[in-house]
């Protein structure tokens, strides 16, 4: 429990930092090709005047939280394919804040002797650094690619949105879809794709954290990963009218529904 809780103190000032740092530089003008904006329906064609109105999915959330796995759950269910679910997991992982945040959770992991074989100094430093970004890049390619592709799981992070009930009950959705997914079929079923393989990754690290191979270190390393993914996925869920309320200057809400980027 006292892990638990130094983890979640340890998360909310990492994310507290990079926001701050980086919302007011959000870029919101550059565009993704494969994320191109294509008629909902069958036979519909925007115009000219309409295409400036249409933005793909903000790329980072409060300006640092990768962002290229949302989708609005509404309209007509479209898998996406094995080649778009390995370039999602591509994408979050080499995404530039993920290289800062690894620093700041090496930085934090450094204060307080986390993986104290690992020593003190730069090399206790850098070597804390590798293997926090391991982590992440591990269980990004698991849990959004390699474990989709072979399971026929989706991916993606299906928010509610503002109509979607109540803060409680739209908070309490977005932490629990950790443990609930859609097939390639568009039917829900247990996550498969996010618990193992993010036990694949808390098993990965036996191999570069010296003295920590034990059971329970497994179980703290997974635990730490999905609620790192439950976190993430509430920050997404809100964002939108986070940015509605405090960000003025961007006109709705640039989320599509799941039928509406190229390469489903």
């Amino acid at each position: 429990m006292s892990c638990c809780l130094r983890w979640g103190t340890k998360s909310v000032c990492l994310f507290g930092l990079l926001v701050c740092g980086n919302v007011l530089a959000e870029d919101q003008t550059g565009s993704d090709p494969a994320e191109a904006i294509i008629p909902a329906a069958v036979g519909a064609v925007p115009s000219p005047e309409d295409a400036p109105k249409t933005a793909g999915p903000d790329k980072r959330v409060f300006g640092v939280l990768p962002n290229y796995r949302t989708a609005k759950l509404n309209g007509v269910y479209t898998p996406i394919t094995p080649k778009r679910k390995l370039y999602i997991a591509t994408k979050d992982t080499i995404d530039y804040p993920l290289f800062f945040l690894g620093g700041a959770v090496a930085g934090f992991g450094q204060l307080a002797d986390e993986h104290p074989r690992f020593g003190q100094g730069l090399k206790g430093y850098g070597h804390r650094y590798v293997t926090s970004y391991a982590d992440q890049a591990i269980g990004n390619y698991m849990t959004e690619g390699i474990m989709p592709v072979l399971l026929h799981e989706d991916p993606r992070y299906f928010m509610l949105g503002s109509e979607g009930g109540s803060v409680g009950y739209r908070a309490w959705y977005a932490a629990t879809r950790i443990f609930v997914t859609k097939t390639d079929s568009g039917r829900s079923m247990f996550n498969f794709a996010e618990v193992l393989g993010n036990s694949i990754g808390a098993a990965v690290g036996n191999a570069y954290y010296p003295g920590e191979t034990h059971l329970t270190d497994n179980a703290g390393r997974l635990a730490q990963a999905l609620a790192t993914d439950a976190v993430s996925q509430v920050l997404k869920e809100f964002w939108p009218d986070v940015r509605r309320k405090f960000f003025k200057r961007h006109k709705g809400s640039s989320l599509l529904p799941a039928s509406s980027i190229v390469g489903q």
